[in-house]
């Protein structure tokens, strides 16, 4: 299958790179989500104490962030057009390969969106209100309810650690077409690319 002749008139609309603000706001998500998903699984070891509870609530703030940052790369990407692959490299992936292009980057969007709201709905229903930045508290996702709270935390820890498998995943493609590949895509999203 060949790829679609590429006139003048849509070469010209359609980016080579990603945009600057695409690119500000992947690597301010993606150093977050690393951050605070390490910053989750120290503080789940810690004993009680004051410092385990200043880490929680901080992880909180975090996760509202990383939701408000999600939301605005969402709302950019829907109207800002992210280049297409380029025709060699669409050309040499394998039709699995596109596929696990295309379902890597849907996945970790919807998990950018759940894991921040199923751990908004786990505070809520374990009677812990998320006061952001200690100064405005949210309302609560969902009814004070221990039964609640314990269904619904081990899926706050699951879709975190589906979330890191997948950007694990997305990184070492990444690599791959940086190292072996040797085609250009990651210089897409590097600002000095």
């Amino acid at each position: 299958m060949t790829a679609p002749a590429t006139t003048p008139s849509t070469a010209a609309t359609t980016p080579r790179r990603y945009t600057r603000t695409a690119m500000l706001l992947h690597w301010v998500l993606a150093l977050a989500l690393i951050g605070l998903f390490c910053v989750g699984l120290y503080m789940t070891g810690l004993p009680f104490s004051p410092q385990r509870l200043k880490l929680y609530n901080w992880h909180k703030w975090a996760g509202v962030s990383i939701l408000v940052l999600s939301a605005l790369r969402l709302l950019w990407r829907a109207t800002h057009r992210p280049p297409a692959l380029p025709a060699a490299v669409e050309q040499a992936m394998p039709g699995w390969q596109k596929l696990a292009h295309h379902g890597t980057h849907t996945l970790l969007y919807a998990l950018f969106f759940a894991v921040p709201l199923i751990g908004w709905a786990y505070s809520s229903a374990a009677g812990f209100p998320i006061v952001f930045l200690g100064l405005w508290q949210l309302p609560d996702f969902v009814p004070v309810s221990k039964d609640l709270a314990e269904a619904i935390k081990p899926w706050h820890q699951c879709t975190a650690f589906a979330m890191a498998g997948l950007v694990v995943l997305h990184v070492a493609a990444a690599l791959k077409h940086h190292i072996v590949d040797r085609d250009g895509l990651l210089a897409r999203m590097l600002p000095w690319g």
